[in-house]
């Protein structure tokens, strides 16, 4: 009998961009979610509270069932910090630039972070810095300049507060890319998620207030939200990561904001004008842009967590 002819395999660098594409897609549509939760009365602290416990509860159960193992030592460490510095300081910055400062400019504030990524990853490491990736920033920078159309407005400490949500950002991509590929996504994914529920919890208990959602909408919006833009978000985000590294992978997740438009147009109804197709048009370009860079990280061996 003659030998089944071998399955082609997906290069690690495409499987990668694909992952990286896809956390986007899973990420952009936040928006959705989050309206579904609001409209149920659950204001912003107890969104990412619930967001974070139900999306580690998720994980913790999924961890039990398959036996999957553990991160230990400096991994689980620099995991855990990811959680609980890196997600809840880019939240506590972001909701708070919200309060002065208009959300298009709060939102271009945090898509800082893929430049921050870059400027981090050259002076710490001594990663080079290629024209086209180079280039894929300043398209994509452009394309979220153009789709946003903020106005730059807001006092000091508002603009303060959103450049910050970017460097805790920036942080926590620059450690997942350092750690995150030692051990399984999910594992991973999993103590991120469980140290962002206990900070955000303790933040929430030294605020005094907790408001659940009422009504199975804002339900279904929260258990959303916490499953497919935050556990699947995340999971393929640090996968993809793995096999791109944190430079490429924070160029191609400029992609979010189009999903995001795509999706608010699509399910909510807003209206998208000239603005937001060139501005999605440099968006993808940049990505694409990014997608072809020869610079790619090779797919690094699993190694035992330390």
């Amino acid at each position: 009998m003659d030998a089944l002819p071998a399955v082609p395999t997906m290069p690690p660098s495409l499987a990668g961009t694909l992952a990286v594409i896809l956390a986007g897609a899973c990420y952009g549509a936040i928006p959705v979610f989050a309206r579904l939760a609001r409209d149920a009365g659950v204001d912003s602290a107890g969104m990412v509270f619930l967001r974070f416990t139900l999306a580690a509860l998720m994980l913790v159960l999924w961890m039990r069932t398959t036996r999957l193992a553990w991160p230990r030592g400096r991994t689980l460490i620099a995991l855990a910090a990811m959680g609980a510095v890196g997600y809840t300081g880019m939240s506590l910055c972001f909701f708070g630039a919200l309060r002065t400062v208009p959300a298009g400019t709060v939102s271009l504030l945090l898509y800082l972070y893929p430049a921050l990524v870059l400027a981090i990853s050259a002076l710490l490491f001594g990663e080079a810095l290629s024209r086209r990736r180079i280039a894929a920033l300043l398209l994509s920078l452009a394309g979220l300049a153009v789709t946003v159309g903020a106005g730059y407005g807001g006092d000091a400490m508002g603009l303060a507060l959103g450049v910050g949500s970017a460097l805790f950002y920036s942080v926590y991509v620059v450690v997942g890319g350092r750690y995150a590929w030692r051990v399984h996504p999910l594992a991973a994914t999993t103590v991120v998620m469980c140290a962002g529920a206990v900070s955000n919890g303790a933040l929430l208990l030294a605020s005094g207030s907790l408001t659940l959602p009422q009504g199975a909408a804002g339900w279904a919006g929260v258990l959303l939200l916490a499953l497919i833009s935050t556990v699947v978000a995340t999971a393929l985000f640090l996968a993809g990561m793995a096999r791109v590294g944190a430079s490429r992978a924070s160029l191609l997740s400029t992609s979010e904001p189009l999903f995001t438009l795509l999706f608010a147009a699509a399910l909510l109804g807003e209206p998208m004008g000239a603005s937001q197709l060139i501005g999605g048009a440099l968006i993808i370009a940049g990505v694409l842009c990014a997608a072809g860079d020869s610079r790619a990280r090779a797919e690094p061996r699993p190694q035992a967590a330390g």
